[in-house]
C-alpha cells in the first residue's frame, strides 16, 4: 500500500492507504477529524467541504493521491483554534443549525467566499453557497450568518 504525507491543519501526517481512497475517509478514519461529514459521496451536497490550498473542495470525490503533493488541507477543526472564527461565531448568533449535519461544510464553503470577497452582496452569497445543500432549509439563516461575519471582519 502506498504511503502519503499530508499537511492537514498545519500538521504533517504519514498515511498508508490506496491512492484512490477519498481524502474524506483519510481525514475521518485515519486522522480522527470527524467534523467533516459524509453526505452523498458524489460531491453534490457539500457536507464534506474542506479547503485545499484555500479552495473549497468536496473531500468525498478527491483521491488522496491528488492532495499529497504538498498541498495544505484545512478541515473545520483547523478553521480556528477555539471555534472563534467570525463565521463560527455568527453561525451560533444567527442560530443557523437545525440538525447541524451540513454545517461544517457550509461554514468551510462560506470561508472561501469571505477570504476572496470580505463584503459580499446578498446575491454573491447565494451564488457562492449554491453547491451546498441544507436538508433542513436554513438557507435564510446561512445567508444572514455570512453577512454578519462579513461585518465582523471589517
Amino acid at each position: 500500500m502506498p504511503s502519503y504525507q499530508l499537511n492537514v491543519n498545519g500538521k504533517q501526517h504519514n498515511i498508508d492507504v490506496s491512492e484512490k481512497t477519498p481524502v474524506l475517509w483519510v481525514i475521518r478514519e485515519h486522522l480522527g477529524l470527524t467534523g467533516t461529514k459524509y453526505g452523498c459521496g458524489i460531491g453534490q451536497c457539500g457536507s464534506c467541504t474542506i479547503h485545499v490550498d484555500g479552495m473549497a473542495v468536496k473531500a468525498c470525490t478527491v483521491p488522496v493521491e491528488n492532495v499529497a503533493q504538498g498541498q495544505k488541507i484545512k478541515t473545520i477543526e483547523g478553521l480556528s483554534e477555539n471555534a472563534d472564527h467570525p463565521l463560527q461565531r455568527s453561525w451560533i448568533e444567527a442560530q443557523v443549525p437545525q440538525c447541524g449535519y451540513c454545517q461544517s461544510g457550509q461554514i468551510m464553503q462560506a470561508a472561501t467566499l469571505l477570504a476572496a470577497k470580505p463584503s459580499p452582496t446578498h446575491e454573491e452569497i447565494v451564488s457562492h453557497m449554491n453547491g451546498n445543500i441544507c436538508r433542513c432549509g436554513t438557507y435564510m439563516r446561512i445567508v444572514k450568518a455570512i453577512k454578519m461575519a462579513s461585518e465582523q471582519t471589517k
